[in-house]
């Protein structure tokens, strides 16, 4: 069977680092056409690749039938529906769309014409977050009433780019909040509530540079923090349950390795140093070093070429997406009228 053609439209630091190395590993796609104005880059990274100015030019061609859109958020909604319209497959880097008014079409649309769409959420094979997402499952820690996720890092500079200005879908609770809230939603679905304060915490700062929201479901609350002024991680996840409790520290492997272009083949990709590993405390205050699971962002796509041939589901269920947008939203709400908004229908 002839692998699937792929495109990237966008090749900044997504398309080089967070998308090209994991395609080109994955056995049924051909990453064969980038969207670029660019081309230099392009050719220095993909000489095979065929570049394009516009996703018009790649869209006429019909070289492609699966799209990944790797651009700046605010492009991420119209260029998956010129994608979808044009008969595409589509893969969105995180986050979804800016709105949940942008995405609710799209799930419309996707099902009309009858192709796959999800979203990147590579966090999903996070080798810790497998772990936690195992432990869970198998009821280790009984029943989960409390968990903490937390992204914290020291970047103390405003920078001059799109991430960081006064635009809609910039700041990092889009950033770094969207892998946070999706990995909430993966593992227990859509919130009751949520009550979110945001800042613009470090001088001159035109964006949400600071969250810390908690999400409420019946029996479990979920603390989700992040923020660039903090010269400590602190623990990446500490989770509490009735039966036992896991604490982990460390960042996943595999980002730090794509910065670097190193893919899948690379020695050592998505192992944890043990050093790292996570302990968990049984009911008798007994603990245990839990070795991290293996991660790997090339399932992702592994999963999307099952899902094109095969009909099976894609590795990230639109619907799940559009829920970490709605939360997302909500945060904006909370921290604009300081008080929890409630989900209806949620968990």
């Amino acid at each position: 069977m002839s692998p699937i053609k792929t495109a990237i439209v966008g090749f900044g630091i997504s398309g080089q680092s967070f998308q090209a190395p994991i395609l080109e590993s994955v056995e049924g796609l051909s990453l064969t056409s980038v969207v670029s104005s660019k081309p230099d880059t392009v050719k220095a990274q993909l000489p095979q690749a065929t570049v394009f100015n516009s996703l018009d030019d790649l869209l006429n061609t019909g070289e492609a039938d699966l799209i990944i859109i790797a651009t700046p958020n605010k492009f991420h909604a119209p260029y998956a529906e010129q994608a979808l319209r044009a008969g595409k497959h589509v893969v969105i880097e995180k986050p979804f769309c800016i709105g949940a008014d942008e995405g609710e079409p799209l799930l419309a649309l996707a099902e009309k014409k009858q192709k796959k769409l999800s979203v990147y959420q590579s966090r999903r094979f996070d080798g810790d977050f497998l772990t936690i997402k195992q432990l869970i499952e198998d009821g280790k820690l009984g029943q989960v009433h409390s968990f903490f996720s937390s992204y914290n890092r020291y970047r103390p500079a405003v920078k001059d780019r799109w991430r960081e200005n006064d635009q809609p879908g910039a700041g990092i609770l889009y950033d770094l909040g969207s892998h946070l809230i999706d990995q909430a939603v993966a593992l227990f679905g859509a919130p009751r509530s949520v009550t979110a304060n945001l800042r613009n915490q470090r001088p001159g700062a035109q964006a949400v540079d600071h969250f810390h929201l908690l999400l409420s479901y019946a029996e479990t609350d979920v603390i989700l923090h992040g923020n660039n002024l903090s010269t400590a991680e602190g623990p990446r996840f500490q989770v509490f349950g009735n039966e036992g409790a896991f604490i982990k520290f460390g960042m996943d492997t595999q980002e730090e390795m794509l910065r670097e272009l190193k893919g899948p083949t690379s020695p050592g990709w998505g192992a944890d140093p043990e050093a790292l590993y996570g302990t968990f405390t049984d009911c008798e205050g007994k603990q245990h070093t839990i070795p991290t699971k293996l991660g790997g962002y090339e399932c992702f796509y592994q999963q999307m070429v099952r899902a094109i041939r095969e009909g099976a589901p894609v590795p990230v269920a639109p619907d799940e997406a559009l829920t970490t947008i709605r939360v997302i939203e909500a945060a904006y709400r909370s921290n604009t009228d300081k008080k929890t908004v409630f989900f209806t229908g949620a968990s």
